[in-house]
């Protein structure tokens, strides 16, 4: 008799936790509804990164055609890639002793911290 009743309270417990279960599987999907733009951007943009991975040569096509038509721009846009580049080494370990930027400093940048 008291194995039964043991029997009946957790098949109770269970079906009761079933229920529960479910009604938060409904919330969680309710309350998710407003990422799914989010979430959907997010896979789209993987999805395209995984589609330039399998062809390098369509960014290295395009950098060529750049570079025969318009030296001049990639050129100065060269120019301030690498002028970016600098500040960032220069600055980087300054703003993390400031503690803007956490993170390891580069090794070029540390061993002219070292100097400093």
């Amino acid at each position: 008799m008291a194995a039964a009743d043991a029997h009946d309270r957790l098949a109770a417990r269970r079906h009761a936790l079933q229920q529960r279960s479910a009604e938060l599987r409904e919330r969680l999907a309710m309350h998710s509804a407003a990422l799914a733009p989010a979430i959907g951007w997010a896979d789209r943009a993987r999805e395209g990164w995984r589609w330039l991975r399998t062809h390098p040569w369509v960014p290295l096509a395009g950098a060529v055609v750049l570079v025969l038509r318009r030296p001049r721009m990639v050129w100065r846009g060269g120019w301030w890639v690498w002028r970016a580049w600098r500040l960032w080494q220069r600055y980087s370990p300054w703003l993390s002793r400031v503690g803007v930027r956490p993170g390891r400093p580069f090794p070029s940048a540390k061993r002219r911290a070292d100097r400093i």
